[in-house]
């Protein structure tokens, strides 16, 4: 299985910090943060995982190198143009996840999600993972119905985890959009893609203020 860990934003909200150092490159217990996920994905069977990159890009190949170190096999999808934001951003690195369903996690976020429950998921279109609502998003994201996706009732934060197949994004040209885009269309019925979810209640922590990056130092 395939994986991508979306990690080309700029982290405007962990600046200065994030000025010269990817957000994703932050080092949490003396470890870069994205390396808790690749070390996490190895272990669910992913060999070959997506990084995409946009800002400091030459200091994720200096920290990361190949992948070899950690028994996968790393690839880069450089947004040249700019960050095209997490769909643009797996629309144009969808030729190095095809053909089979891959997962995505978000290289911003701490948690101790298993994604090894993700490999052996039988999905139509997508498979995402919600959490119980922090602090900073009280109001949440989405709702389930029926192990669906909704946003009718009770509504949990999306986790930043997910299982995708590659008919889930095709059809969308490499601009700029989010993937809550396509989530949103497929919770509200207005789109033909099934999208189904789970609530975690484990470790979760989505690394978006230096508060939130102190708290799990």
């Amino acid at each position: 299985m395939k994986a991508m860990i979306l990690a080309a934003g700029r982290g405007e909200r962990m600046w200065p910090l994030t000025e010269t150092t990817p957000k994703p490159l932050l080092k949490v217990k003396g470890k870069p943060l994205i390396e808790y996920h690749i070390e996490a994905l190895v272990k669910a069977g992913c060999h070959e995982v997506v990084v995409n990159v946009a800002h400091l890009p030459h200091l994720f190949y200096e920290t990361l190198g190949s992948g070899s170190r950690f028994g996968l096999t790393l690839y880069y999808s450089h947004e040249e143009e700019g960050p095209l934001e997490t769909g643009g951003g797996i629309v144009k690195a969808l030729p190095l996840l095809e053909p089979d369903p891959f997962i995505v996690v978000n290289g911003d976020i701490w948690t101790d999600y298993p994604f090894e429950t993700l490999s052996t998921k039988q999905i139509s279109d997508a498979h995402v993972i919600l959490v119980p609502n922090p602090l900073h998003n009280p109001r949440g994201d989405y709702a389930l119905s029926d192990g669906a996706l909704s946003l009718a009732g009770p509504r949990f934060t999306m986790s930043g985890i997910g299982l995708y197949s590659c008919a889930f994004f095709r059809g969308h040209s490499q601009k700029v959009f989010s993937l809550s885009h396509l989530l949103t269309q497929a919770a509200k019925g207005t789109s033909a893609q099934k999208v189904t979810a789970e609530v975690y209640t484990g470790i979760w922590n989505d690394v978006g203020t230096l508060e939130r990056l102190n708290s799990i130092q």
